[in-house]
């Protein structure tokens, strides 16, 4: 059973909207597509493991604070025995070990999956022992990616490789001890140390103008959208919308991106490009929100 689901982490939401409103800086747009594939990653292997029938608990990207040192585990596992640590990877590519260093194909030194595994599960380890349980923990760096390639893995190393990861579940399904109080205890501890990350931390500086305004399909994120009556339809995708949709998904937009902004028929107005009446904008956020203040000063909350 899924105790904690899967969720995309606020950051990305937000780099999401700053790539398609803004030009990210190099270094920023690397960032933001390694932390997209990483996500994409966590959803394939919970496509799987939301699938297991044997009696668990299953815990996503939980995030905590032990000894001074944060750490996330992308998914737990907890069965009767053990609890299955899982380090998701979503890497494409050739790589290789070589002298206990992990390389990619062309020679390049790359962070080891292996090295990432054992701190975390080290810090786990200890975090399930101070909360006073027993239970053995143990990790696996799950490779998902059908066009990733490893040669030269260490010996008998905890790697799941993307052609063993059915097998991998099939597995676990074998598993016939039953839960009991202890590990419901545990599954709610761990998921009550749960640490919130500050999504608007290391992002890239950005403004209200330097953002590129007007309406973006809900499916493409293209900007060419037309307006039939009730109606917004993409241009490139073909997806249709309804105005009102647009408007409260260009509000949430708003929101995110500048939190400290009053919500104004104005401001969402010149957001969508002008291509939304005031009138209508002015509707859909006195239907969905509260009015606050009078005439020229009002704004919605």
């Amino acid at each position: 059973m899924i105790k904690r689901l899967l969720v995309k982490p606020a950051k990305l939401t937000l780099l999401e909207l700053l790539d398609k409103r803004m030009t990210l800086p190099a270094e920023n747009k690397y960032y933001f597509l390694n932390l997209k594939k990483g996500y994409e990653g966590e959803v394939m292997f919970n496509t799987l493991t939301e699938k297991l029938s044997c009696d668990c608990h299953i815990l996503n990207g939980l995030r905590f604070k032990f000894n001074n040192t944060i750490f996330q585990i992308d998914s737990m596992i907890l069965t009767g025995p053990t609890l299955f640590m899982n380090e998701v990877k979503n890497m494409a590519g050739d790589y290789y070990y070589k002298d206990n260093h992990f390389y990619s194909i062309n020679g390049e030194e790359r962070k080891d999956p292996l090295v990432q595994m054992v701190r975390a599960s080290s810090q786990l380890r200890q975090l399930i022992h101070s909360l006073g349980f027993q239970v053995k923990v143990e990790p696996n760096v799950v490779h998902v990616n059908p066009e990733f390639t490893l040669y030269q893995a260490p010996q008998n190393a905890p790697i799941i490789f993307p052609t063993q990861l059915h097998r991998y579940v099939n597995n676990l399904n074998t598993i016939s001890t039953k839960l009991n109080r202890n590990h419901d205890l545990l599954t709610e501890k761990l998921i009550s140390l749960y640490v919130e990350e500050d999504p608007y931390a290391q992002l890239p500086p950005y403004t209200y103008k330097g953002m590129r305004t007007g309406m973006t399909c809900g499916i493409c994120d293209s900007f060419e959208i037309t307006l039939h009556g009730k109606n917004g339809i993409c241009e490139d995708c073909g997806h249709v919308e309804t105005v009102e949709a647009i408007v409260l998904r260009n509000v949430w937009e708003l929101k995110m991106l500048f939190p400290k902004l009053k919500i104004t028929t104005n401001l969402v107005f010149d957001w969508c490009g002008g291509a939304v009446c005031r009138k209508t904008i002015s509707r859909v956020l006195g239907k969905y929100f509260k009015i606050v203040g009078e005439r020229r000063w009002v704004y919605y909350v």
